[in-house]
């Protein structure tokens, strides 16, 4: 597994800040502040906001010209423990884009921290990094969590209802968690705090002896080992733009 791209033609003619955020350079309100500040150009034309860009046209922020791809990637990799998700060498690290060729700019949407692992999706599509990466739009991500000790009851009583992380000073949102052994549990989030479930098992007094996401949304890991990758599949990647366009009230899917 790991071979080649199942990709999905971009539409031809798209609004300037949506060519912005789908190219990875900044979100769309961004783009659109720095339409509106005069940074931007289209074919050497200072730009306006709500205009649209079509093939062939080129686009400068800041006198340095910015390209979308034509076809949008979307992976599922399996990131193994040890592994970051960043372009920084200067440590050393192992990093996802030593796993997925670069033959395409690809950037992952959100992180897991070093010594976590499991599913992380890759994309060159800003607009989708964004959807799913915005708290407010409370889209599920799933773990299978490995503690240091017998759970009890309490324990997933507590997290379920929410902990307050002193160092961060907020109580997280309530959240699904079941035991799925003695020593290990489920639990399905819908924000993404700093090392979050690691700070929640701390706050009760429990220590992550092995954190793995299973899920993101309709995705999973399935039989993905470590250090493998694959495209979504075309039914998936269907049902992941069907769920981000689900907003109901106050911003939760319907």
């Amino acid at each position: 597994m790991g071979k080649g791209f199942v990709k999905e033609r971009l539409p031809e003619e798209i609004r300037l800040n949506k060519y912005l955020s789908d190219a990875g350079f900044c979100s769309r309100r961004e783009a659109d502040r720095l339409i509106e500040s005069g940074f931007v150009t289209v074919d050497g034309e200072m730009a306006h906001p709500g205009m649209k860009i079509r093939p062939g046209q080129r686009v400068f922020v800041k006198g340095k010209e910015v390209e979308r791809e034509k076809e949008l990637i979307l992976l599922v990799l399996n990131k193994p423990r040890g592994v970051v998700c960043t372009t920084d060498t200067r440590w050393g690290d192992r990093t996802v884009y030593d796993i997925v060729p670069q033959e395409k700019r690809i950037f992952s949407i959100g992180r897991l921290d070093k010594e976590s692992e499991g599913l992380l999706l890759m994309t060159n599509d800003g607009d989708i990094q964004n959807k799913i990466m915005r708290a407010g739009n409370y889209h599920e991500k799933e773990y299978l969590v490995t503690v240091d000790r017998r759970i009890t009851p309490e324990f997933l009583k507590k997290m379920a209802e929410g902990v307050y992380l002193k160092e961060l000073g907020v109580k997280t949102r309530a959240c699904r968690v079941e035991l799925a052994g003695e020593k290990q549990f489920r639990i399905v989030l819908t924000q993404g705090l700093n090392r979050q479930i690691r700070r929640m098992c701390e706050a009760c007094h429990y220590k992550v002896v092995r954190l793995l996401r299973v899920r993101i949304m309709n995705i999973s890991l399935g039989s993905l080992k470590p250090g493998e990758y694959r495209s979504v599949t075309r039914k998936e990647l269907a049902q992941l733009k069907e769920l981000l366009n689900k907003k109901g009230r106050n911003g939760r899917d319907r």
